[in-house]
């Protein structure tokens, strides 16, 4: 069977795109000449919610195709693959329940994964060439992730001469102005600048 190096799949909402993806997954699995080719198939998404769907469907499917008479959906899957990929029907029972044997006994190496999820076990593979803590956390609450980063910004004046002197001019302006010195809710507010991807080409600015 021809492999391309990589292959778009382009649609919009039930279009049928998760059919088509764990159908190239099995098709991975089935001409393989490993029971265990899961371990080495690298296959991300965007919701554990999706992970779910996609875990299931392909276990429910495999189960389907080791039995002598699979449901109508699993045998058009199968007849579909057989035909791509030439090996008989019989031939991917047989697989089938071979594959299916060796993931229950090492489910924990059946993995499909989040982007996020992903994202984090490579950073945390690199945790000391980017110089982080190997016990470091993910906050995903952002409103209380900026405002500890405008406090460890405004708890280095008088440490950092130029930043003490940006600080105090901002705040003797605020105060001319008859407003607050407090210079911690328009921090706050430009932070917010930051976690919005319509403002990337105005931030980039500050580069």
């Amino acid at each position: 069977m021809k492999k391309h190096a990589f292959e778009i799949y382009n649609a919009s909402a039930g279009s049928g795109k998760t059919y088509t993806l764990v159908k190239e997954y099995l098709k991975i699995l089935l001409t393989s000449k490993r029971d265990d080719a899961y371990r080495n198939i690298l296959a991300i998404t965007f919701t554990n919610k999706a992970v779910e769907e996609m875990k299931s469907r392909i276990v429910s499917t495999l189960e389907e195709f080791s039995k002598e008479n699979p449901n109508k959906k699993a045998n058009e899957i199968l007849l579909d693959i057989a035909s791509q990929t030439r090996i008989n029907p019989k031939e991917i029972q047989e697989k089938s329940k071979k594959i299916i044997k060796n993931i229950i006994h090492n489910y924990a190496s059946f993995d499909i994964s989040t982007i996020d999820k992903f994202t984090h076990r490579v950073i945390r593979s690199f945790a000391l060439d980017l110089d982080l803590p190997l016990s470091f956390e993910v906050s995903l609450d952002t409103e209380s992730l900026l405002s500890e980063a405008v406090d460890s910004v405004i708890a280095q004046a008088g440490e950092d001469e130029n930043l003490t002197k940006l600080l105090v001019e901002f705040a003797t302006e605020k105060a001319d102005d008859d407003k607050s010195w407090d210079v911690t809710r328009e921090f706050l507010e430009i932070s917010r600048l930051l976690t919005n991807e319509n403002n990337r080409t105005e931030i980039s600015h500050f580069q």
